[in-house]
């Protein structure tokens, strides 16, 4: 018997939670007939009878990360199964020895597909599965601690971020109880040697299915004056160009902005007055190049809530007329951000702040998607808001 063969005939049987989301998508298989170490892990294989099979599963995502690659190794004596190890969140340890037809069955975590000794080990992990499935969901984006990593392409700040947003949105309650067995004969098996460039290939590709399938915010405008600055502070030449030399950024403004940029957004400022207002009072923080795009009325020759004020930021940031319910205009100002915010289909985030404008929408038109009074809750307003976005929108 060869060793795909003998792979095959010895495959072991997944105990899926019934609220899986996930399945495996390929293994990678290899034969050890002598201490070796694993072509596709950390660890070092020792075969306890005549010969060692190892399954290098791998799987898209797990509910943590988008790229996943469990092992089980089932050691033969002839055709017999005389002990079966498997990962466990990177460590490897001996799973109770479970057979079905003299194949091995193994315990497979909810979401994370770590490999359990037995059930009584996966139900003392229960809650920590639970909370890794929940609130966790996510949490690691892209994972590239792996040695496939180089060959994914460049992975940025935008791709970790639409990688956390996909599996948030896929976020479950496991079962529990009992399980769903599924069978890793069925699973496509091929020799090790070919699996790398599968997987990066398959990695390129879902992470391009990220960027492209993902509903999210591929943009965000912002207003200055009031918004990211305290006009109460400015300082205007005195020569009557309306020119603002000097003004002083509201608290969490430059922290919010940088915070924005971390996540992988993409900004642009869409602002009324002359560019030099706008240069002069966010280029000695830093911030003016953290706008991708810097949208001026003084450019333009119109004010908000003017719709080319939008269209321009639009055509400057590579976005579609279709992709404004997808992008958040930031402002204070109702007759003129929100206002217009709402007239051009962008969703209007109304910073209520400032009694040096009207702070009570004037009819429906003026009425914001969200409000709030402290920029210090903006950045996970937004995430909410992206969380909340569907190719309905």
């Amino acid at each position: 018997m060869n060793t795909m063969n003998r792979a095959l005939a010895h495959a072991p049987i997944l105990l899926l939670d019934r609220a899986e989301p996930f399945r495996p998508v390929r293994i990678g298989v290899t034969e050890f007939r002598e201490e070796a170490k694993s072509h596709s892990s950390k660890f070092t294989v020792t075969p306890r009878a005549e010969c060692c099979i190892e399954y290098a599963i791998y799987w898209d995502h797990d509910i943590g990360h988008v790229f996943d690659l469990e092992h089980i190794w089932v050691h033969l004596n002839g055709d017999d199964v005389v002990a079966v190890e498997a990962t466990f969140h990177g460590s490897r340890h001996e799973v109770a020895l479970n057979l079905t037809g003299g194949r091995p069955k193994v315990w497979c975590e909810a979401g994370k597909h770590a490999h359990f000794k037995n059930r009584a080990h996966r139900d003392a992990m229960f809650e920590a599965t639970r909370l890794m499935c929940g609130n966790e969901a996510g949490f690691d984006g892209v994972h590239t601690s792996n040695m496939f990593a180089d060959g994914f392409g460049e992975v940025t700040d935008t791709d970790n971020r639409l990688a956390k947003l996909f599996l948030s949105r896929l976020q479950f309650t496991p079962a529990g109880g009992h399980p769903l067995a599924f069978d890793l004969a069925d699973v496509p098996m091929v020799d090790w040697p070919d699996m790398p460039d599968f997987i990066t290939s398959r990695m390129r590709g879902n992470i391009a299915k990220l960027r492209s399938g993902v509903p999210h915010m591929p943009a965000i405008f912002f207003d200055c004056g009031d918004t990211l600055v305290d006009e109460g502070t400015e300082i205007k030449r005195q020569d009557g160009s309306d020119v603002v030399i000097e003004a002083e950024l509201i608290p969490c403004a430059e922290q919010v902005i940088r915070d924005l940029v971390a996540l992988g957004y993409r900004l642009c400022l869409v602002a009324d007055g002359p560019r030099e207002t706008f240069e002069n009072v966010l280029k000695p923080s830093g911030i003016w190049d953290c706008f991708e795009e810097h949208v001026i009325s003084g450019d333009v020759g119109v004010r908000k809530p003017d719709a080319r004020m939008f269209e321009v930021a639009r055509e400057k940031m590579g976005l579609t007329d279709e992709q404004a319910a997808f992008v958040p205009m930031i402002g204070n100002n109702l007759d003129r951000d929100i206002l217009g915010a709402n007239r051009a289909g962008h969703p209007s985030f109304f910073f209520n702040w400032s009694d040096r404008r009207r702070r009570v929408p004037d009819g429906p038109e003026e009425q914001p998607t969200y409000q709030f009074s402290t920029l210090r809750v903006l950045v996970h307003a937004l995430q909410t808001f992206e969380f909340s976005l569907t190719t309905d929108n």
